[in-house]
């Protein structure tokens, strides 16, 4: 019997069935999306002369070295290490000591989408504070809820005093914004959202690193927002950062800062509970952004103390007057202070001041009555005009109003030696000695 041998498979068998495979390998040699190009135009954003940048491109001319590149995106990563969103989210957390933290593309996302989760939507109102960057009630706007403006009071933060006042049964959340470096006073602001079933949302755009408390501003209220970015005392570019203590406030945050769902751990899958997937939008940071912001991040204690220090040793030198009020200050211990604030009793007396000041060398400003519109002030805010309701109080504001226009601020370099900071105490004291009443003041420095 002879025996029979199978016949060889040949190359028309699927390559799943036992046949040779069709598709061996590629001659193509990929090149990095983001090159040894875009590594350059960088260093060039950077500042370097064009000798340091001729040295550079010598040093990483061989795309070799690059392997698959870099991609500037938290969710698409050619890294094996942690991409950059997700170190700086890491970084946040251990700073602030939040359990959660998300990257997102500006403070105004991050306030946008801090005013969803918290409930912010066509029909309800969120309470905002009558002085501040227009940002804070925007973001309430931009939701289709009403931004309702609650006055200020000599700390220039919301006044606890007048929250109540603003509320109403479609009242959601308040949003207590940390003014120019100083904080607000969460404790009263605190007990009447909890006693009154609203959330907080902290704006701590203008005062990251400030604490209330021995706590850091941001993780006091439901929800903390900042802004990581150039026009801020960190940040190197355009950012934002949200804090949350609260997994389901966390999870409406990401799906309005990231509606794709990359954020899901089972991406497509349907909602786990009712409210935790809508319609939101794309804030995501960029891996360039986090990568600069981890290192800001890092520099923000040091900044604060210097700001702080500096402060100090201003203020302990000032003389007092009776008439002129230094700013309110709801928190001496954790106030940033890198600017300086004071009332005088009058616009005549205001004037005076200011211009001697700056004569002796001091970087003083103030407003005045008859200044430009500034958006910082609520009935000056004229985009949201079509925005606000009767009783949204932007043209009831008066004490935000009347200590916009009158106050004196000092602008304080955080870089200033003890000598520096003396020669602005000195100033200032011969100034309010010629110009004002020195005298026992109704508040000390």
């Amino acid at each position: 019997m002879t025996a029979t041998t199978s016949p060889s498979k040949s190359s028309n068998t699927l390559a799943i069935d036992g046949g040779p495979k069709a598709v061996t390998g590629f001659e193509a040699k990929p090149e990095p999306k983001i090159g040894v190009e875009e590594f350059l135009a960088i260093a060039k954003r950077f500042g370097f002369t064009p000798e340091a940048l001729k040295r550079l491109a010598a040093t990483v001319s061989d795309a070799d070295l690059l392997g698959q590149g870099p991609n500037f995106g938290k969710y698409i990563t050619s890294f094996p290490s942690p991409s950059s969103g997700s170190q700086y989210e890491a970084a946040a957390k251990e700073l602030f000591g939040s359990p959660f933290a998300l990257g997102l593309s500006s403070g105004t996302g991050a306030l946008h989408a801090a005013m969803v989760a918290a409930g912010a939507t066509r029909g309800k109102e969120v309470i905002v504070p009558a002085l501040g960057f227009m940002a804070t009630a925007a973001a309430a706007a931009i939701t289709g809820a009403t931004p309702v403006f609650c006055d200020v009071d000599e700390s220039l933060q919301m006044d606890p005093k007048k929250i109540e006042e603003c509320i109403t049964p479609n009242t959601v959340a308040v949003a207590p914004t940390h003014h120019w470096s100083m904080v607000a006073d969460l404790d009263p602001i605190m007990d009447i959202a909890r006693r009154k079933g609203l959330k907080v949302v902290e704006d701590c755009a203008q005062s990251p690193g400030a604490k209330y408390k021995g706590k850091y501003v941001g993780t006091i209220g439901d929800l903390g927002c900042f802004s990581i970015s150039a026009y801020k005392i960190i940040g190197g570019g355009e950012g934002g950062l949200v804090l949350a203590k609260d997994s389901k406030l966390f999870d409406r945050v990401n799906q309005l800062a990231e509606c794709g769902g990359l954020w899901r751990p089972d991406r497509f899958a349907p909602p786990v509970y009712e409210g935790e997937l809508f319609v939101g939008t794309n804030y995501r940071m960029s891996e360039f952004e986090a990568t600069v912001d981890i290192v800001q991040l890092h520099k923000l204690g040091g900044i604060v103390n210097r700001f702080r220090t500096n402060y100090e040793r201003i203020t302990k030198q000032l003389i007092s007057c009776t008439d002129i009020t230094p700013q309110l200050i709801n928190d001496r211990a954790g106030l940033i202070g890198y600017r300086l604030r004071f009332y005088p009793q009058t616009h005549e007396l205001r004037k005076r001041v200011t211009s001697a000041l700056q004569a002796e060398g001091v970087p003083a400003y103030s407003l005045g009555p008859t200044s430009k519109p500034d958006w910082h002030l609520s009935s000056e805010m004229f985009p949201l005009a079509a925005s606000l309701a009767p009783h949204s109080r932007h043209d009831r504001c008066p004490v935000g109003m009347d200590l916009y226009r009158r106050e004196v601020a000092v602008n304080i370099d955080q870089w200033w030696t003890q000598r520096d900071c003396d020669m602005i105490a000195t100033a200032m004291n011969k100034v309010f000695t010629a110009c004002a009443t020195p005298g026992r003041a109704s508040r000390s420095w």
